[in-house]
């Protein structure tokens, strides 16, 4: 900005006015960027901030929660959000907090179909109702939120199996719709004992074995993949590693098995961002990362 100094005004009197005129000029918001554009049910959104102001925490409201973001770069945060088959899709609120400002943003989620499945569980398996150390343990794993990142690019495929059932399709139990569930993940129709290997990097946050009470989910890892993002796999027949190991994409970590409430071997790998189980097709390519 260039001033015509009026003749008579002494330096002094120009720093002050250069520091009014500074102190009056309107805050710059940082930049939001959201993807994809044009989410659909069970996308995971990437809500990233830039030129963040040094020593902030930025957060992100979404579906009446608070998320906080994550350094992806010099200046750059991130959060990743979850969306699910559950969902109402439509307008949907977004708002981002820098440190200085709220900037309120819209997301505009559109509907998906999900086909219907009916799958009937055999005498032994059918009154399964789970345990509550089953369901706490995998609880506590879901709801794990560490700042690291761990992975890198895209997810890999946990097993060679055909892909048999996709991820949000909707099913009845022995002839009885269940309501508010939905396929929480991707089974791969893997041959019994075949190897089953981590989608990505992160540090196993969960093992759990059908014979100490996993009566659903079966012998079970969980990976922590960092930043609220895990993956959990279940009905193994073969576990190779334990709670506190890091492992690496690619590595195999057990094999396919039919524990559990399962009706035939097979692989199930669930991904979770924020607790919430979202589509893993998408991790596949290079668009999260």
């Amino acid at each position: 900005m260039n001033l015509k100094v009026p003749r008579g005004v002494n330096s002094l009197m120009l720093s002050l006015i250069t520091v009014v005129l500074v102190l009056t000029l309107p805050g710059l918001a940082a930049q939001v960027r959201v993807n994809p554009s044009a989410p659909e049910l069970g996308d995971t959104l990437s809500v990233v901030l830039e030129s963040v102001t040094s020593g902030t925490q930025p957060t992100v409201t979404w579906k009446g929660k608070t998320y906080p973001m994550f350094a992806i770069g010099p200046n750059r945060m991130r959060v990743l959000l979850p969306t699910t088959p559950l969902d109402q899709p439509g307008t949907q609120s977004l708002q981002v907090n820098d440190g200085t400002q709220v900037q309120n943003l819209t997301v505009q989620l559109r509907d998906r179909d999900f086909p219907t499945q009916s799958i009937w569980l055999p005498p032994d398996k059918e009154e399964l109702n789970g345990t509550d150390y089953e369901f706490d343990r995998v609880d506590a794993f879901k709801a794990l939120v560490t700042p690291e990142k761990y992975w890198k690019g895209p997810f890999l495929r946990p097993n060679a199996g055909e892909i048999t059932t996709i991820y949000g399709v909707r099913r009845y139990y022995n002839g009885d719709f269940a309501e508010d569930y939905y396929h929480r993940g991707v089974d791969y129709a893997g041959g019994m004992g075949s190897p089953v290997v981590a989608p990505a990097a992160g540090r196993v946050a969960l093992v759990g074995r059908e014979s100490e009470g996993f009566e659903i989910h079966g012998n079970t890892i969980g990976i922590d993949h960092g930043q609220g993002v895990a993956s959990i796999l279940i009905h193994l027949s073969r576990i190779d590693v334990k709670e506190g190991d890091f492992v690496q994409a690619g590595q195999v970590i057990g094999a396919v098995g039919s524990s559990g409430a399962s009706t035939g071997p097979h692989l199930h790998w669930g991904l979770y961002v924020q607790g919430q189980s979202v589509d893993p097709v998408p991790w596949r390519s290079a668009t999260i990362d």
